[in-house]
């Protein structure tokens, strides 16, 4: 019997019609408490080898119309080795064909990041030598905020914030997280062993685990999108914000990546902070050499694609790149992953793929100690 379940974690889907594999009709589900939706992940059932038609008929209608142009979704059966699977967006409905192998296959916006794999790489990092875990807050639903310092603290060492996953449907950012921290945990490793010696590393995996237990795409539980809280948060209605923002003045703040997916661009790119009056030439200057370094030590980084530059004194304050640096001189930027494939290198069996996101994410550790000296001064 034909069955589709989405009632796990980060689960999203609503069912319309499924008594028919050939003509399986569903909805993804609005974000909790807002009206953003794209991101889906579900299971469907009895299957085996019967060909399937899966019809998402609200698609036309999602936050992000472009990133089902040249989208294809991740499909497995055993939910370890994801692949991508034909997948054609007409007339505001995006459909799916796979024959699957087994009984049972899950399809996802974008290869999930599950919390038991976020709890097991929180255990592996605080359980290491050198590595330190605070929860300086919760949740609205009582999830911890939980942020893995790397390095000891001294006065002349600068702190550096690397965040991900404050849009908890953009499960490559925990990924680059995932590939990151793992590669600071190798005390055989030079470059992080000289990076850790001149600097203090301040992570937070994942910035919103309510919105990512909940199959959210850009908001926590209450419906508040993270990432336009940064210069007023709410104990109330952002606490993750709210939280990691005070630790970060506390630490004196000198740089910060924060991790995201981009649902149209088919490029890694970084966001800047140009458009912030109060950046100086030394924040740009120290940026664009982070970015310089990041694509020439990864070929799936690159410069050329990105968001439009914003006039000086346009930019958001809201965001924690504009925030932290018009009020605290930081060297922030947002990087960008895709959900999609990498135009400059694409992999059509896999896209962009948890693989390339950790490769990504250990490559920044080049880019970090790039910079590191200016930071410093």
């Amino acid at each position: 019997m034909l069955r589709i379940i989405s009632s796990f974690d980060g689960g999203n889907i609503e069912v319309v019609k499924a008594d028919d594999p050939c003509d399986i009709q569903l909805n993804i589900r609005q974000d909790t408490n807002a009206e953003f939706f794209q991101w889906f992940y579900f299971k469907v059932i009895g299957v085996k080898n019967t060909p399937c038609t899966i019809k998402i008929l609200n698609a036309g209608e999602a936050s992000f119309t472009r990133g089902w142009e040249n989208y294809k979704a991740v499909a497995s059966v055993d939910q370890q080795y994801w692949t991508r699977v034909p997948t054609e967006y007409e007339n505001g409905i995006l459909e799916i064909q796979s024959t699957p192998s087994s009984d049972a296959v899950c399809y996802a916006y974008f290869v999930p990041y599950p919390s038991d794999r976020h709890s097991e790489l929180i255990a592996r990092c605080q359980a290491s030598e050198g590595v330190g875990l605070s929860v300086p807050g919760l949740t609205k639903q009582n999830r911890p905020i939980e942020v893995l310092t790397f390095g000891s603290m001294a006065d002349n060492k600068p702190a550096l914030w690397i965040i991900a996953r404050q849009h908890p449907g953009e499960t490559m950012a925990e990924w680059f997280m995932e590939g990151l921290l793992d590669r600071l945990l190798n005390q055989q490793d030079g470059a992080v062993r000289s990076l850790l010696q001149r600097a203090t590393l301040y992570t937070v995996p994942n910035m919103n685990p309510d919105g990512s237990m909940l199959g959210n795409l850009r908001v926590n539980s209450l419906g508040v999108n993270l990432n336009r809280e940064w210069e007023n948060p709410s104990i109330d209605n952002s606490p993750e914000v709210f939280h990691v923002r005070k630790m970060m003045i506390e630490s004196k703040i000198r740089f910060c990546l924060d991790v995201h997916g981009d649902e149209g661009l088919p490029f890694n790119f970084i966001a800047g902070f140009e458009g912030i009056a109060e950046a100086s030439d030394k924040q740009l200057a120290i940026m664009n050499k982070f970015r310089n370094t990041l694509a020439q030590v990864n070929p799936d980084f690159q410069l050329e694609n990105g968001y439009p530059k914003v006039a000086r004194g346009k930019g958001m304050k809201t965001t924690s790149t504009g925030y932290l640096a018009a009020y605290h001189g930081a060297v922030s930027m947002t990087l960008e992953m895709p959900f999609k494939d990498a135009e400059n290198a694409p992999d059509e069996h896999f896209g962009w793929s948890p693989e390339r996101s950790m490769a990504l994410g250990r490559s920044s550790v080049e880019s970090m100690l790039a910079v590191i000296d200016e930071i410093k001064s």
